[in-house]
C-alpha cells in the first residue's frame, strides 16, 4: 500500500485532495459499487448541495470527476461503475482504506426553483446516481414539492442500481410513483421491459411538471425527443453534462464548450441553455 502523508495539507491550493476513509462500501451491481466516505477525524468532507460533483482520486493512479449520490450526518456517497483503470482501482479498495477527495463543484439542481412544481425524475443506467441525490433532497423535504414521478431503466434487473430504493423505499412514499423498466426481460423479471424514451411515451406524462433527466448521452437525446413530441418545454427539461469535466476549477479548458466552462457554469442546465451551446455537446 502506498504511503500518504498526513503531514502535508497543502492549504491554498486547490487542486490537493484532502485524504478521506472509505466506511462502507455497497455492491450495487455487478460492474457499480457505492462508497460511503468520511474525514480520518469522522466527519463530512464537506456540504455539498443536490447535483454537485467530486473529484476523487486513488494516490499512484489518477483521479476523476463523479456524482455525489447521497449525503448524511458526516458522511457522503458516491457511486462508481467500473469502466477503465481508476474505477478498477476504487473497486480494487476496502473498507477502512484511505483515498483522497476534493470538491464540491459545479452548479447545482435547482431545488429552490422546484418548489411546489410536480417533479418526473427520468434516470438511465448509473444516470440514476445524480439524479438521486435530488430525490433525495426532495423526500427529505416532501411538503415542499408536488407530485413525484421517478422512471428508471437498466440494461437488465441486475443493473439496476439502487434497487432498495428503486423497490422498496421511494414506491412507500406519499405521493410519489416510481416507473422501472429494463431493455432485456428475464425469468426473474415481472416489470416492464423497454427502452426509456418509449417507456416515458407510453406513460403519457402531461406536461404540467418539471423533468430531471440524466443518463447516457444517447438515452438524453431520444428521450429530450419524445418529451418535447409530448409537449414538454425545453426550459421546463433540466439535464446534466458532468462527464465532461476535469479539473473542476476552469483552468484546464477541457471542459469548455463556447462561451461556458460546464465545471464552472454546469453541469446542470436545461434544454433550451444547450440548445445554444456548439453542437458538439
Amino acid at each position: 500500500m502506498i504511503e500518504v502523508n498526513h503531514d502535508c495539507t497543502c492549504e491554498g491550493n486547490p487542486l490537493v485532495p484532502q485524504v478521506v476513509k472509505i466506511i462502507k462500501i455497497t455492491e450495487e451491481t455487478p460492474d457499480v459499487k457505492t462508497f460511503r466516505i468520511q474525514t480520518l477525524d469522522g466527519k463530512k468532507p464537506f456540504d455539498p448541495l443536490p447535483g454537485q460533483l467530486a473529484m476523487i482520486s486513488v494516490i499512484g493512479v489518477g483521479e476523476g470527476m463523479f456524482s455525489i449520490t447521497a449525503k448524511g450526518e458526516d458522511w457522503i456517497e458516491s457511486s462508481i461503475k467500473r469502466v477503465g483503470e481508476l474505477t478498477d482501482a476504487l473497486h480494487e479498495i476496502s473498507e477502512g482504506q484511505e483515498i483522497g477527495i476534493r470538491g464540491p463543484y459545479g452548479n447545482h439542481f435547482p431545488y429552490e426553483e422546484l418548489k411546489g412544481q410536480n417533479i418526473l425524475f427520468i434516470g438511465g443506467g448509473i444516470g440514476l446516481a445524480p439524479v438521486r441525490s435530488l430525490i433525495r433532497y426532495c423526500l427529505e423535504h416532501r411538503e415542499d414539492y408536488g407530485h413525484i414521478d421517478i422512471l428508471y431503466g437498466s440494461r437488465s434487473r441486475d443493473d439496476l442500481v439502487f434497487k432498495e430504493d428503486c423497490l422498496e423505499n421511494w414506491p412507500k412514499e406519499p405521493d410519489t410513483s416510481v416507473y422501472i423498466t429494463v431493455d432485456r426481460g428475464s425469468d426473474d423479471w415481472d416489470g416492464h421491459v423497454g427502452f426509456v424514451p418509449s417507456y416515458v411515451e407510453e406513460t403519457g406524462f402531461a406536461p404540467d411538471r418539471k423533468v430531471v433527466l440524466c443518463g447516457p448521452p444517447v438515452m438524453i437525446n431520444f428521450t429530450s425527443q419524445s418529451l418535447v413530441k409530448m409537449g414538454f418545454q425545453k426550459e421546463d427539461v433540466i439535464t446534466t453534462l458532468e462527464m465532461r469535466m476535469k479539473c473542476g476549477i476552469g483552468k484546464c479548458g477541457r471542459c469548455n464548450l463556447g462561451g461556458k466552462f460546464i465545471c464552472l457554469d454546469g453541469p446542470v442546465f436545461n434544454l433550451s441553455e444547450l440548445d445554444e451551446l456548439p453542437d458538439e455537446k
